[in-house]
C-alpha cells in the first residue's frame, strides 16, 4: 500500500512537471513573439489552432501585465496614504476630512480611475478664469502690509483677479488712490465698509491684537456679493511663492459637502500644553490656522453659515468668556461640531511661522513652500529655525518695483479702463520727432501714490486758522526731517519721491528715530518714482490735496522755520482776515553758506547776522528776482505788515488757503516750477466775485497788485546752501549740506 502510494505520488508529480514545463513553454513563445524574434517560430506549425493558441497566451500575459500594474499602484497608494496618516500633525483625516496630497481624487469615480493614463490632466483653473480674493484690512500698517501680499500674487499669477477688501475709512483711502494709480491690467479692486459690518461681531469679547477686524471673516457671506460662489481669503501678513490659481483650483477637489478649504494648525496651542492652565477653544486635534481660507461661499449660505457660526460662539462663550485668537477661535470650534463641512489643505499652503512653530515638518525643499504666514505679532522678528531664508523672500516682494507689475496678462485681453484710454489716446496724438517729445511724455506717466505710509493721526482745531506745512523730498533730503518737526510743532504732510526699495529704507529710518517715530500728525506720502525726470509740481500736489487743515504753509523741505512760526502764523491768519479775504502770507527766506550756524531767535540778532554776512537774503547771488519783490529793505524796519506788488519770476514761500489753485503738473525737472504757481495765485486775486458767485469784474494782465501780505516780524526759513550752487536739470535737486545742530 505504501508503495502504491509512493507510485502514485511520483506520476502526479511528474504530471505537474510537464504541465509548468509546457505552459513556461508557451509563455516564452508569447514573450518572444512579442518581442517580434523568430528563433521559435520554426518549432510551431502555421496553422489556425496554433495561430489560437498564440492569442490566447498573449492575452494572458497582458492581462497579467495589467493586473500586476494595477497592484503595484494600489499598494504605492496605500503606502502614501499610510504615511499621512502616520503623521498626526499634517495628514489627519479619521475625522472625515480630506487632502488633496493623495495621488487620485477622492471624489473621483471607479470608472474614472480604472481610465486613468499617464497623460497630464487639464488643468483645474482655466485660462482666464477670475479668481476672487478677499481681506480685512484697516488702519494705516495693515495697508502697507497689505501691498507685500498683493505684490507677491501679481508676480505669480496668470489669471485675472479681483480683490475684494473689508476695510476702514482710513484704508479704503489709502488703498483706492494706490490702486486707482497703479492701474494694473485684469485686476479690478472691490471695498466694503467695515463700519457695517462691526455689529455683527462687536458683541463677541476678544483679546487678539488685531481687535474686531480679526473676526471680520465670519461676516463674509454677507458681505461680499450674493452671486459670488467663492472665495480665498488672506490674511494681510501673508507672502505668496507661488501661482495663486493652484490655491483656486483646489475647490474643485472639494466634496459636495465640503464648504471650508484650511490647513492644520502648526503649533500646539490647541492642545492646551503652552503653559499651566492654559485653556484654548475646542478644535480637531491641532485645529486649523483661518490665514488662508477657501470658503465656498454658495455653499456656506445654503447651510445657514451666519446662524450656524453664531450658535456656536454663543455656546462657546459661556465657558471660555472671549476669543483669545478671534474668528480663528470660533472657525475651529464649529468644525469641531461639523467636521465633514472642512477640506484640509496641504501644510505648505499656509507654512506657519509664529515662535515655537512646527512648519519645519512641513517642508524638506524650496520648491515646496506656497505661501508663508508671518503669524505672530512680532513678524519679521520671530524666532524660527530658517527664518532668515523666509525673512528674505519676504524682503524681495517688499522692495520689488511695483511699476514691472503693470504687465497685460497674455492671451486674457482686459477691458481697458477710461483713464487707459485716455492715457493712450494722448500718446498717440505725441510726434517722436518732436525736440520735447520726452517732457511732453512725461506729462502723461501716471505715478503710483501710497497716502499715509506711516500712521496719521491729527484733528485740525476748531477755530479753523490750522495750518500745514506742506513739502516735497527725494532720499537725499531725508535727513532734515528731524530738525524740522523740532522747528515745526504743528501738523506737516510730506510727499516722498522714491522708489520701492527707498520707501522701505524710510520706513526703517523713521521707525528708528526717537523724534519721527512719536510724531502722529506727519502725513508721509509716498509717490514711486518712474520716468526720468522728476515730476516736482506732481509731488508738491500730493501732498497740497492731502493736507486737512483749513491752511496750507508752501514751502520746501531744505528750509527750517523759526522756531514759533506754527502759532505766530495763526494769530495773523485772525488779525489779517485771511478767511474772508484773498491774501497770501509770505514768509522771507534766507541762506547762509556756512556749516555750522546758531540759529537766531530774533529779528534783531537775525538782522545782526545779515549785516555780519554770515546771513543772506534768499538766493541774492544768483537769481535774485525769484525773491526781490519780497522788499527785503521796507521788511527791516517795517512795525505792520505791508503789501508787496507781483513781478514776474516772483517765488515767495506762502500761506494760503488749502483750495488754492494746485501746482501746473506739466513741469518737470527744474526750473519756472514755483513761478507758475504764484502767477495763477496773482491771476485768481484779479477776479472779484459777488456773493452770489457772479463776476464783478475782471482786470487784465498779469502785473496787478496781488493780496500777498508782508509781515513785518521776521519768519525765518533758513538751510545751508553749498557755494557751487549746482543744479540739476532732469531732478530738480538743488545741493544743501544739512544742517548740524
Amino acid at each position: 500500500m505504501h508503495l502504491l502510494c509512493r507510485g502514485r505520488l511520483k506520476l502526479l508529480v511528474a504530471s505537474l512537471t510537464a504541465v509548468v514545463l509546457l505552459t513556461w513553454l508557451y509563455l516564452l513563445a508569447g514573450n518572444l513573439e512579442n518581442g517580434r524574434s523568430l528563433l521559435l517560430a520554426p518549432c510551431l506549425p502555421d496553422t489556425p489552432a496554433a495561430q489560437v493558441l498564440e492569442r490566447a497566451v498573449l492575452e494572458s500575459r497582458v492581462r497579467e501585465v495589467e493586473e500586476e500594474n494595477r497592484q503595484i499602484k494600489l499598494q504605492l497608494s496605500q503606502s502614501q496614504g499610510a504615511a499621512q496618516l502616520s503623521d498626526g500633525n499634517y495628514g489627519n483625516q479619521q475625522w472625515g476630512a480630506s487632502a488633496d496630497t493623495v495621488p487620485e481624487d477622492g471624489d473621483n469615480t471607479a470608472e474614472e480611475k480604472s481610465n486613468h493614463t499617464d497623460c497630464s490632466r487639464s488643468p483645474l483653473v482655466q485660462k482666464c478664469e477670475l479668481i476672487h480674493v478677499a481681506c480685512v484690512c484697516a488702519g494705516h500698517n495693515a495697508s502697507r502690509d497689505v501691498v507685500t501680499l498683493v505684490k507677491s500674487v501679481l508676480f505669480h499669477r496668470r489669471n485675472p483677479l479681483h480683490f475684494h477688501f473689508i476695510t476702514d475709512s482710513v484704508a479704503s483711502r489709502i488703498l483706492g488712490s494706490l490702486f486707482r494709480s497703479w492701474m494694473v491690467p485684469s485686476v479690478q479692486v472691490s471695498f466694503y465698509d467695515a463700519e457695517e459690518l462691526k455689529s455683527e461681531v462687536s458683541w463677541i469679547p476678544n483679546k487678539h491684537y488685531s481687535g474686531i477686524y480679526g473676526l471680520m471673516k465670519l461676516t463674509l457671506t454677507k458681505a461680499l456679493p450674493a452671486d459670488l460662489a467663492k472665495v480665498i481669503v488672506l490674511d494681510t501678513d501673508i507672502t505668496f511663492a507661488t501661482d495663486i490659481a493652484e490655491l483656486w483650483g483646489i475647490f474643485k477637489k472639494f466634496t459636495d459637502k465640503q464648504v471650508i478649504g484650511l490647513v492644520e494648525n502648526q503649533s500646539d496651542w490647541y492642545l492646551g500644553n503652552l503653559w499651566k492652565n492654559h485653556k484654548p477653544w475646542p478644535a480637531l486635534g491641532r485645529g486649523f490656522n483661518t490665514g488662508v481660507i477657501l470658503l465656498y461661499l454658495e455653499r456656506l449660505r445654503r447651510i445657514s453659515w451666519e446662524q450656524m457660526w453664531r450658535l456656536t460662539a454663543e455656546r462657546e462663550l459661556m465657558s471660555m468668556l472671549s476669543t483669545s485668537l478671534a474668528d480663528q477661535d470660533i472657525f475651529n470650534a464649529f468644525i469641531k461640531q461639523n467636521p465633514v463641512l472642512v477640506h484640509q489643505l496641504p501644510c505648505f499652503w499656509n507654512v506657519q511661522l509664529s515662535d515655537h512653530t512646527r512648519s519645519e515638518q512641513c517642508y524638506t525643499e524650496v520648491s515646496d513652500l506656497k505661501v508663508i504666514h508671518w503669524n505672530s505679532p512680532k513678524k519679521l522678528r520671530v524666532k524660527n529655525k530658517h527664518v532668515e531664508f523666509f525673512r528674505n523672500l519676504y524682503l524681495t516682494f517688499l522692495e520689488y518695483d511695483g511699476n514691472l507689475l503693470r504687465r497685460e496678462l497674455f492671451g486674457c485681453p482686459s477691458q481697458a479702463s477710461p483713464e487707459s484710454v485716455r492715457l493712450q489716446a494722448a500718446l498717440e496724438e505725441l510726434d517722436e520727432d518732436d525736440q520735447c517729445y520726452d517732457f511732453r511724455r512725461e506729462r502723461l506717466t501716471v505715478h503710483r501714490v501710497h497716502l499715509y505710509f506711516l500712521q496719521y493721526d491729527y484733528t485740525p482745531a476748531e477755530d479753523d486758522t490750522d495750518v500745514t506745512l506742506v513739502a516735497q523730498l527725494s532720499m537725499d533730503r531725508l535727513q532734515m526731517l528731524e530738525a524740522i518737526c523740532k522747528h515745526w510743532e504743528g501738523p506737516i504732510s510730506l510727499a516722498l519721491y522714491m522708489s520701492d526699495a527707498e520707501a522701505q529704507q524710510f520706513l526703517r529710518y523713521a521707525q528708528a528715530s526717537e523724534v519721527l517715530k512719536n510724531r502722529k500728525n506727519v502725513g508721509y506720502h509716498i509717490v514711486y518714482k518712474e520716468g526720468q525726470f522728476y515730476p516736482v509740481n506732481l509731488v508738491r500736489n500730493v501732498a497740497l490735496r492731502n493736507a486737512n487743515t483749513p491752511y496750507v504753509f508752501l514751502t520746501d523741505v531744505d528750509f527750517l522755520p523759526m522756531y514759533g512760526l506754527y502759532d505766530y502764523l495763526r494769530k495773523s491768519i485772525v488779525q489779517l482776515d485771511v478767511a474772508h479775504t484773498k491774501k497770501a502770507l509770505v514768509v522771507p527766506a534766507f541762506e547762509t553758506l556756512r556749516y555750522r550756524l546758531s540759529f537766531p531767535k530774533s529779528k534783531a540778532e537775525l538782522l545782526s547776522m545779515l549785516d555780519m554776512g554770515t546771513l543772506y537774503t534768499f538766493r541774492y547771488h544768483v537769481w535774485p528776482k525769484g525773491h526781490a519783490p519780497t522788499n527785503y529793505a521796507k521788511w527791516r524796519t517795517a512795525t505792520t505788515p505791508y503789501k508787496v506788488e507781483w513781478e514776474s519770476d516772483f517765488e515767495p514761500y506762502v500761506v494760503v488757503r488749502r483750495d488754492c489753485p494746485e501746482y501746473d503738473q506739466r513741469f518737470v525737472g527744474f526750473g519756472w516750477n514755483k513761478v507758475s504757481h504764484i502767477m495763477e495765485l496773482d491771476a485768481q486775486v484779479r477776479h472779484r466775485l459777488e456773493p452770489n458767485g457772479t463776476e464783478l469784474s475782471k482786470q487784465n494782465g498779469f502785473h496787478k497788485k496781488t493780496g500777498i501780505i508782508m509781515e513785518e516780524r521776521s519768519r525765518l526759513l533758513l538751510a545751508s546752501f553749498l557755494c557751487d550752487k549746482h543744479f540739476d536739470l532732469h531732478f530738480n535737486l538743488k545741493v544743501f549740506l544739512k544742517w548740524r545742530f
